[in-house]
């Protein structure tokens, strides 16, 4: 189609449009006046991390003398930025009546004081979330063995940055924060391919090594020491529907993973009733719908490799077997 064909054709393809629009609200947000913005989401991750990692994210050059300064003029950009998405999607839930339309009308309608003491409240966090992370930041140092300091963690590793964001959003999700939380996560997991979901309850001293391919499902809950290698899933089993054939949401469908579990690399554990426990090893690319007693290994039994030799010869060896 030519520029004078789209001229001609403009004001039919503009009703068409909008007709699509009108006809299926599922994909729109017009008439509505509320919506958090995710560029300016993205701002609060960066003035995290930054926050969270000064001299090695963001401004360089800070010292003892300035760096006080520098809290103090990212701080109040921070909050103000918390105080307007916290608003706008407390409003948008409000608005939508996404989660509990039965009672919206007996509710009362968000206002900017709440807001602001929310972001007031996720604020006096950063402190406690940094400890917290310091001992991520630790784990990966100790766990990895390429790393040559925690310096090369915290600027290269993705599973840094996935976790960081992941714990910012979890304190959120835990103020019922709507939407936000999750932005902030799926953010990280554009960027890292770690995708872990708000809702989930990590402990200490948490490392991924390499990190692509990892799904940490909303009702996990992961103990203390624990490490994961890339493509592990935490997922859930499956998805029981009420008598009108909607997913029934709110129970616990991930499993439980204890302290000092180490889970290699493309293992898939489902299950709200799954148990790993404290101590358990479970080997790569195993499938794993059933609890584990503390102390355990997991493993699949070694496929046969069949090695052809230049001569046309099949010989069928273990991984374990010399193949000369």
């Amino acid at each position: 189609m030519d520029h004078k064909n789209l001229g001609e054709a403009l004001p039919r393809l503009v009703a068409r449009i909008v007709k699509s629009y009108q006809s299926d609200p599922r994909t729109q947000h017009i008439d509505r006046e509320y919506l958090p913005s995710r560029r300016v989401i993205i701002e609060i991750c960066d003035l995290l991390l930054e926050l969270t990692y000064p001299g090695y994210i963001g401004r360089r050059g800070l010292t003892q003398h300035n760096i006080s300064f520098h809290v103090g003029e990212r701080l109040p950009r921070l909050w103000e930025l918390l105080a307007d998405e916290i608003y706008q999607c407390l409003c948008h839930e409000y608005e939508a009546g996404d989660r509990r339309p039965a009672t919206r009308a007996e509710s009362q309608p968000p206002n900017r004081d709440q807001a602001a003491a929310l972001a007031s409240q996720f604020v006096e966090k950063i402190p406690a979330v940094r400890e917290m992370l310091a001992l991520d930041v630790q784990a990966a140092y100790d766990g990895d063995p390429a790393a040559t300091g925690t310096a090369e963690v915290i600027l290269a590793y993705p599973a840094i940055l996935a976790i960081t964001i992941y714990r910012y959003a979890h304190e959120l999700y835990q103020m019922n924060v709507p939407l936000m939380p999750r932005i902030m996560t799926e953010h990280a997991h554009q960027l890292t391919g770690i995708d872990i979901h708000p809702g989930a309850r990590i402990g200490k001293s948490f490392f991924i090594d390499h990190g692509t391919g990892v799904v940490i499902g909303e009702t996990t809950d992961i103990g203390d020491n624990v490490k994961l290698y890339q493509g592990v899933t935490l997922g859930a089993l499956s998805f029981p529907k009420d008598e009108r054939g909607r997913l029934i949401r709110g129970y616990k469908r991930h499993p439980t993973v204890g302290n000092n579990v180490t889970i290699y690399a493309n293992a898939i554990v489902l299950g709200g009733e799954t148990r790993l426990g404290d101590g358990c090893v479970v080997g790569g690319s195993v499938f794993l719908t059933r609890s584990i007693d503390p102390g355990h290994q997991v493993s699949i039994t070694p496929p046969v490799l069949r090695v052809r030799s230049p001569e046309g010869q099949n010989v069928d060896v273990s991984p374990e077997a010399p193949t000369a």
